[in-house]
């Protein structure tokens, strides 16, 4: 029971599909008693969606976020500074906007990998991470898949340069800042940078889900919900 008690911490950001392979690969766990786990974690999966992956994934989702929204490097602060001292505060703005279109793009990718931790997490992993503090769920799958997740990530970002246009934004924003006289040119990583944001994105996001549910009674909204975390709130 336990270990289902997490799962549905973190469902919230599985597909359908996602979810579907969770259930065929630990049917042991997926009832107990008169408990349906299995429709508990769809119904998490529903609402979770609505609330988060889908802001994540569509357009502006990081954009328009504060709590994620992809800010520059302190090396490239310089050139958006640079830029707008010659009037040319537009593609500064659009150079900012881009690298997040990127991580919108990329979000979509983290879900199989997600999956794989829970099904790889043993009795004693679940049980530490429900009575552990609000985000425990999160650290523990921020630990296991951060390898698995830039590997995933990074060629999405890469690509995902060229596809909304990211990559000719920022060739003409430092193509046009190492012009200006007497400043040190500049020729920074994006790609491994927009991949660690995005990333710092995702896990921010999930621990804003995992807090609202161990916290908040009112966002059990089923009474499958209720009987499974009543049992965190004992503790």
């Amino acid at each position: 029971m336990k270990k289902s008690i997490l799962l549905l911490a973190i469902l919230p950001f599985f597909g359908c599909a996602e979810l579907q392979q969770v259930a065929n690969q630990l049917p042991g766990i997926l009832e107990q008693g008169n408990v349906d786990i299995a429709g508990g974690l769809k119904e998490a999966l529903n609402n979770g969606i609505s609330k988060q992956v889908t802001k994540l994934t569509t357009t502006d989702g990081f954009f328009k976020n504060e709590a994620v929204k992809i800010l520059l490097p302190e090396e490239l602060k310089k050139v958006d500074a640079g830029l707008r001292k010659i009037g040319m505060s537009k593609l500064a703005d659009d150079g900012l906007r881009a690298i997040n279109r990127t991580a919108e793009d990329a979000v979509k990718e983290a879900t199989p990998i997600f999956v794989d931790a829970v099904i790889g997490m043993s009795f004693t992993d679940a049980k530490n991470i429900l009575m552990g503090n609000e985000t425990a769920a999160t650290t523990y799958l921020q630990g296991s898949t951060s390898t698995a997740l830039y590997g995933k990530f990074n060629p999405v970002i890469k690509n995902s340069f060229a596809k909304v246009g990211a990559d000719k934004i920022w060739t003409q924003i430092i193509t046009k800042y190492n012009s200006i006289p007497l400043v040190k040119k500049v020729n920074p990583d994006l790609t491994d940078y927009v991949t660690n944001q995005a990333m710092n994105g995702v896990f921010k996001m999930i621990a804003v889900e995992e807090k609202e549910i161990r916290t908040n009674i009112n966002a059990r909204t089923s009474n499958l919900l209720k009987n499974v975390f009543a049992m965190q709130d004992k503790k």
